[in-house]
Order: structure tokens, then C-alpha cells, then sequence
């Protein structure tokens, strides 16, 4: 394997894998639990995207974005019907950052956070932008924001 996987560490990993199968279409293939059912280890997949989950287990220093405040990472979640999942999401418990709308990459994205404390860009491509067409786009919107 020569790839990068995302592993969320969040407060209940249960809870969390059925937001993902609900919010997001995931699906589980592994679940290992301790005894008293804590997750030490899940692996989900989200299309075509491989995700773990785990509880938390401070002893390991792994601690969740509510314990620790937040979470500087963000996932990028591209899929073919952006409207339908943004949709599921909110419904299924997601909290609006920034609301869904076209952007000036080609992309038409929002910004979600979990119920766990961790941020999803959602997004569908709806155009192909070259990258000379990607700066004049970045500078005009950069003229609009000051």
C-alpha cells in the first residue's frame, strides 16, 4: 500500500461510524473493540476513500478534537452529487461552517463539521479550470475581497 489514510481519533466511535453511514453513504469493514467496547481500531470507506476511526485513548495520546479543542485538519470529501450529500449530512446531524454554493476553482463546495469535532469540504467538480483561468479567477477574487 502506498497511500495516505485519514484516521479520525473521536469521543465515541460507535456513534461516529453511524453519522459517517448516514451523513455520508460510509461503509464499515473492520471493527476491532476491547472488551468493554471502546473501538481501538474501524475502517470505513466513503466511495472510494479508505478512513479509520478510533475512541480515544489519552493513556496514547490519542484524543479527540473535543478534548483537545478542535482539529487543524480538514477533509476534502469529492463526490458526484454534492447537493444530495450536503442533504444527508445536515440532516443526519452536520453543522454548517460555510454554506454550500459554487466556487471559483470549478468546484461547487461547503464546509461542514461533524458532531465529533472534525471539518468536511464537500464538494462536486462542476467545471474544469485551467490553471492560468485558476490564478485570474483567485486574483479577481482576491480584488473583491479588500
Amino acid at each position: 500500500m502506498n497511500t495516505a489514510i485519514p484516521y479520525l481519533i473521536v469521543h465515541d466511535a460507535s456513534a461516529a461510524i453511524d453519522f459517517y453511514r448516514n451523513a455520508f453513504g460510509a461503509t464499515e469493514f473492520v471493527r476491532l473493540a476491547t472488551p468493554d467496547g471502546k473501538i481501538m481500531h474501524a475502517e470505513i470507506r466513503i466511495g472510494e476513500a479508505q478512513i479509520m476511526v478510533a475512541d480515544e485513548f489519552p493513556e496514547m495520546n490519542y484524543r479527540s478534537p473535543k478534548t483537545i479543542g478542535g482539529s487543524p485538519v480538514s477533509i476534502l470529501l469529492c463526490v458526484a452529487d454534492v447537493d444530495k450529500l450536503w442533504a444527508s449530512a445536515t440532516q443526519a446531524g452536520a453543522t454548517i461552517v460555510q454554506p454550500l454554493a459554487d466556487q471559483f476553482d470549478g468546484d461547487r463546495r461547503g464546509t461542514l463539521a461533524d458532531p465529533f469535532g472534525h471539518t468536511w469540504l464537500v464538494a462536486t467538480r462542476r467545471e474544469e479550470v485551467s490553471p492560468a483561468e485558476l490564478q485570474r479567477r483567485f486574483a479577481v477574487m482576491m480584488q473583491t475581497m479588500s
